[in-house]
């Protein structure tokens, strides 16, 4: 596609919105996946005065009639193919399990409609290409979950600290995402009520690019734990990091992964690992990831160790750490919610045509390291990866 061609289909996309929304109309949204998170993110859309939910689907009855419930009058649809058919839908929301963000996300831009989309991006190296290269060639919006991108606490320290020079040379960076001690989680009590498939939960749908197998409650409810379905906290939480590092330090995949991991505290017939961490290597610095099960967790947040200092930020604060014995620590947090930051942009781009902050383009980047680790994992290998041709060497 030329840049010619792109610019066509952009021009093409904003005369499609001007003639369809005035200055007071409404974006109408679709929402493809209305669990607990499709559910919140929808209801982040919904405060926003020039949006209006005008249809769900989901595999799960329940789930549907969930969201029907949250937004009255939304047309409701077992069959994503069905809602994109609406001309009514302007924009669509995916929320569905990672192994159908790429199927999701593609049938939406296709069908003409601008897509924002969870992360992690997608489940495997080879999707992330097909994702970019389906919004330009459709010249559709498409803004993938890492809404950092979107939010002031990690945009301003990365202005006062990082583009300013403050911090100095960063060769070491640890992103960290760890949870507490081992706890009852309440998926299980929902899995043990739901032994059997629902009559109005369709399991081979659920199922889709993935290969068929018998019902199975937890891979449904607890999909998350399994790797034909998902990454783990490698892609779950690694992805959110990765792509703040990445922010920071560079758009570019890095050049090599290790990880080590396993199951120590909640098998129960997850082969996701609950005990992670990966290394990754840079030109000219070096990522720690990691995600644990333990008792005394390290605060989670991402921390850039420069040679003037010590920038460490989450979604809460951020801190500055000069050199020496008795530094001067500066320190703020920023309320909000960056996930409304996040849509707010994607609905704004909508209009502008603009690429979002969100961008599936450096998403798809981004999405290199965690997937690396998850490969890394499965092989018990060092993996090597040509971030120019985007490919894993051998050996």
């Amino acid at each position: 596609m030329t840049r010619r061609d792109a610019a066509r289909a952009t021009a093409i996309s904003a005369l499609s919105y001007s003639r369809i929304l005035g200055a007071n109309d409404k974006i109408g949204l679709g929402v493809i996946g209305t669990g607990g998170r499709g559910q919140y993110v929808m209801s982040r859309f919904q405060i926003q005065p020039d949006l209006e939910v005008r249809a769900v689907c989901d595999v799960y009855g329940v789930r549907l009639d969930q969201a029907q419930g949250k937004a009255p009058g939304a047309k409701a649809f077992t069959k994503h193919e069905d809602l994109l058919a609406l001309k009514e839908v302007d924009a669509v929301l995916i929320g569905s399990p990672d192994h159908w963000h790429k199927d999701h996300a593609c049938d939406a831009m296709q069908a003409g409609k601008d897509v924002y989309v969870e992360k992690p991006l997608c489940r495997t190296l080879d999707e992330a290409p097909i994702l970019v290269r389906t919004a330009r060639k459709t010249g559709r919006v498409c803004q993938v979950g890492i809404q950092q991108r979107s939010g002031p606490i990690y945009i301003e320290p990365l202005e006062k600290y990082v583009k300013s020079g403050r911090i100095g040379k960063v060769n070491w960076v640890e992103a960290v995402w760890n949870d507490g001690p081992p706890r009852p989680s309440p998926r299980l009590t929902q899995i043990a009520e739901v032994r059997q498939q629902p009559s109005n939960l369709d399991w081979v749908r659920f199922l889709g690019p993935v290969a068929y197998r018998d019902w199975n409650p937890r891979q449904y409810f607890n999909f998350r734990s399994y790797l034909d379905f998902n990454g783990g906290r490698l892609t779950d939480f690694g992805h959110h990091w990765m792509d703040v590092v990445h922010m920071y330090m560079g758009e570019r995949a890095p050049d090599s992964a290790v990880t080590a991991g396993g199951i120590f505290h909640s098998g129960e017939g997850r082969d996701a690992p609950d005990t992670v961490t990966a290394l990754f290597e840079y030109p000219g610095f070096v990522v720690s990831f990691q995600s644990l099960i333990t008792g005394n967790p390290l605060p989670y947040g991402v921390t850039f160790y420069g040679d003037q200092g010590k920038l460490h930020v989450d979604r809460n604060r951020y801190t500055f750490t000069p050199p020496g014995k008795a530094p001067e620590i500066e320190t703020k947090q920023i309320p909000g919610d960056i996930t409304t930051d996040h849509v707010r942009n994607f609905l704004d781009c909508c209009k502008s045509r603009s690429l979002p902050n969100g961008d599936v383009g450096v998403a798809a980047i981004s999405i290199v390291p965690p997937l690396l680790a998850v490969k890394s994992y499965l092989e018990k290998r060092r993996l090597k990866y040509d971030a120019t041709h985007m490919m894993v060497l051998p050996g």
